[in-house]
């Protein structure tokens, strides 16, 4: 797999707004509500992509369930790597497949145009392996985000 950026990170947000209430409030972070409680921007240098991400819509894009599963670790944070093109997301997870890991989410397209798929690292990271199109600046892709980095 060859990995050609770190499309974005973020945490888990909270229902209750906090997560919102200490990133944005506490530490002045501008975000974007690009969907509810979904909070993103791309205006914090270093970071293609930073969002608060809820849990039941995470859970909603991994498991197409808004709780998340009892039986596995609920993630405190997402990070989500970048590889070439959508063609290749595909083979980077049965490459993870093959090392045995357990693959959430195979590969696919998202309705905002990311081709992505998931995984939980050791730490308990939900782990995006992704091709976002309007961050390789080829042009492609919607400009103006949708969903971002995350989903």
């Amino acid at each position: 797999m060859d990995i050609a950026f770190i499309a974005g990170f973020g945490p888990i947000g909270t229902v209750d707004g906090a997560s919102h209430d200490f990133w944005a409030g506490a530490l002045g972070i501008p975000f974007h509500e690009n969907a509810p409680r979904y909070f993103h921007t791309e205006e914090v240098e270093g970071a293609k992509a930073f969002a608060i991400w809820p849990l039941d819509q995470a859970a909603e894009a991994t498991f197409g369930t808004t709780e998340w599963p009892a039986d596995r670790p609920v993630p405190q944070a997402w990070v989500e790597f970048d590889v070439a093109s959508p063609e290749a997301v595909g083979p980077a997870v049965e490459e993870l497949r093959a090392r045995g890991l357990e693959i959430l989410v195979d590969a696919h397209e998202e309705p905002w145009g990311q081709t992505t798929s998931r995984l939980m690292s050791p730490e308990g990271l939900l782990v995006g392996v992704s091709y976002t199109p309007w961050m390789h600046g080829d042009g492609a892709g919607d400009e103006s985000g949708g969903r971002e980095a995350a989903g």
